[in-house]
């Protein structure tokens, strides 16, 4: 037997003051983006935004179904729309945030597993990390490179490339 570890490696900002205009600006249309969420079961907003190469900034949020399985979270919202709309576009960050009226949100909220594979699977496509911020509204955001530092034990299987 042999044991291995890895080191996960992100920044953390205590708030949108300590970032660069850019993150900044991505952490704000994240936030707008709450303003399109469906999310009439959970009351529980979520919000993304993804910055392109191009410098265009999509935005997504989460839409929500009464048959449960059947709602998509705000990251895949707009992954999905890059994909179907522009699929040779490039990724290079995307921000993140969440509100709910229910109660406060005091640390960064992070994405799904789901979320996580998809995001892996266009940074393969890509050949170039994404940049994840999770923006906390009034707190903490964090900021990490490559999905490889949130999931790294990620499904890939290149038999299955095309």
């Amino acid at each position: 037997m042999e044991e291995r570890n890895f080191t996960i490696s992100y920044q953390s900002f205590e708030g949108l003051e300590e970032l660069n205009e850019k993150d900044k600006l991505l952490c704000l249309k994240a936030e707008e983006a709450l303003k399109t969420s469906y999310s009439p079961y959970s009351r529980f907003k979520v919000g993304a935004a993804v910055k392109l190469k191009d410098g265009r900034i999509i935005l997504g949020s989460n839409q929500e179904n009464v048959a449960y399985p059947s709602g998509l979270c705000a990251e895949r919202v707009a992954l999905f729309r890059i994909g179907s709309e522009d699929p040779n576009a490039v990724i290079e960050s995307i921000a993140i945030t969440a509100k709910t009226d229910n109660f406060v949100i005091d640390k960064p909220v992070t994405c799904c597993g789901g979320c996580l594979q998809v995001m892996a699977e266009f940074e393969q496509q890509q050949k170039q990390e994404i940049e994840v911020l999770f923006y906390c509204i009034n707190g903490e955001i964090l900021k990490v490179k490559g999905i490889k530092n949130l999931v790294p034990f990620l499904f890939k299987e290149s038999r299955l490339s095309v």
